[in-house]
């Protein structure tokens, strides 16, 4: 596969949970996750090419930071092994001065 990250990924032990900004619908949880985007396990496959308005949310905050409020572009999907969950692959595409300051706060702790 032809890596094109201009930002590695950072695996993360946080419990950093993805909510739809506008549905508040749990859409999964973050495995790793970047400056440029992040990785979803969730329980439905999410649709190639679709943009979510979402934020990311701690379980608990840290250094002040509760939830980063993102846009992001479904890059790719497929079902886990058990058949019962899915990975998506996610390009943040839109990200206002203070949540990215957010992020790279957030991506000190992983």
């Amino acid at each position: 596969m032809d890596d094109r990250r201009q930002h590695s990924r950072r695996s993360t032990e946080l419990q950093l949970e993805v909510f739809d900004l506008h549905s508040q619908q749990h859409l999964g949880r973050v495995v790793d996750l970047s400056a440029d985007g992040f990785m979803l396990f969730s329980n439905h496959r999410q649709n190639v090419d679709s943009l979510l308005e979402c934020r990311l949310v701690t379980e608990q905050p840290i250094d002040g930071i509760g939830e980063i409020k993102l846009g992001a572009d479904c890059l790719w999907s497929r079902p886990s092994a058990d058949g019962k969950h899915a990975w998506s692959g996610f390009h943040i595409i839109d990200l206002a001065e203070d949540q990215a300051a957010a992020l790279e706060i957030l991506l000190k702790h992983l």
